[in-house]
């Protein structure tokens, strides 16, 4: 069971922790942003409810050392939220020409959105502007990652394919063929060597850095229902959130379950993430519960299950809130945005008051 339960009211659909304090922030399909702190073995305190988009709160990231909360969202806009006291800092009103879909921290001035129309724009937070726009993929962005040493960043899409846009030459470097199925989730492992994608039928998918056209591997067996999350826990296991509601430790390369370590619902795992401390593993799914789960014992549990598989070797969804703009289109079909050409606003302004 959980260490701690939070009961958010409405499905989440991202969540990010402070990193250096015990709070926890989520986005709802309600467009309600969320605050949490956090001890161990006592409920949650609720700090913070915010009405922050008119549409669903996709997306959910700390900023500016977790002084600032900037959300997206499915009316095309991007707030920043004070964290202290819940007040809006400014809100970019059409930061995309289409619904925002994930943002990501690249540095610590620099952070990623992505929106349903395959762009990914980098905004940077102190010279208060877009710096960076690319036209990355043909569908919705699911997840991005960032390959600091080589200032690479690395977009996975509906469309199926894996793209690298080069932060220093503004450009896009190359995308990979296109997959029978949508790509949901990325990671880089292996030291930067091997990128690691989660898709909708459960396979992974192993790129060799450098070799992007096609996988260089694909792991089969993990699951028949979709990796919507990954999470890296080092460079040779990864967290998966599946549909069916299961978490599970990976082995990559060699490729192998390691073991499944909870099982949040029977509902599909919408987002994964660490604590600052890494103590707890933060898992949001569609029954509406954020959980965070203690994760020394989950991989204490993980490592007595390997010594016993070794010893013995040796002898519905009724009821639940439907995002009418969900960006999987396995989910849901996703609504286009209905004001394309709209001017995208001031965004060199965004950031002039963080």
């Amino acid at each position: 069971m959980a260490a701690v339960e939070i009961d958010l009211g409405k499905l989440p659909f991202d969540i990010d922790f402070h990193p250096s304090d015990h709070l926890v922030a989520a986005g709802l399909i309600s467009g309600d942003l969320l605050l949490y702190r956090y001890i161990a073995d006592s409920p949650a305190q609720k700090l913070l409810e915010v009405k922050a988009h008119s549409e669903s709160c996709r997306a959910v990231r700390f900023i500016n050392e977790g002084r600032a909360i900037v959300t997206g969202s499915p009316d095309f806009s991007i707030l920043a939220t004070d964290v202290e006291t819940g007040t809006e800092i400014v809100r970019l009103e059409n930061s995309h020409e289409a619904a925002v879909n994930r943002i990501v921290n690249l540095t610590e001035s620099t952070i990623a959105s992505g929106d349903d129309d395959g762009c990914v724009k980098v905004w940077d937070t102190r010279q208060r502007s877009c710096c960076n726009s690319f036209n990355a993929q043909e569908e919705y962005i699911s997840d991005i990652t960032f390959a600091a040493d080589s200032m690479k960043l690395l977009a996975t899409s509906g469309d199926g394919t894996l793209t690298v846009c080069n932060l220093r030459s503004n450009k896009i470097q190359t995308r990979s063929e296109f997959s029978e199925e949508e790509l949901l989730s990325v990671v880089i492992m292996k030291n930067g060597r091997k990128v690691i994608c989660g898709t909708q039928s459960g396979t992974l998918l192993l790129y060799s850095w450098g070799f992007f056209k096609d996988c260089s591997d694909r792991f089969i067996d993990l699951s028949p229902n979709s990796i919507d999350a990954l999470l890296k826990l080092d460079e040779d296991r990864v967290i998966t959130g599946s549909e069916n509601g299961i978490i599970s430790l990976v082995g990559v390369l060699p490729n192998r379950i390691i073991q499944p370590i909870a099982e949040h619902s029977e509902y599909p795992v919408e987002r994964l993430a660490f604590s600052h401390d890494k103590k707890y593993l933060g898992s949001a799914s569609h029954d509406q519960l954020l959980k965070l789960w203690d994760l020394n014992e989950l991989l204490q549990d993980s490592a007595d299950g390997e010594k016993n598989d070794s010893a013995a070797e040796d002898s519905d969804t009724d009821g639940m809130d439907v995002d009418d703009n969900a960006p999987k289109s396995s989910k849901g079909s996703k609504k286009k945005n209905v004001n394309k050409g709209k001017d995208p606003g001031t965004s060199s302004d965004f950031f002039s008051d963080l």
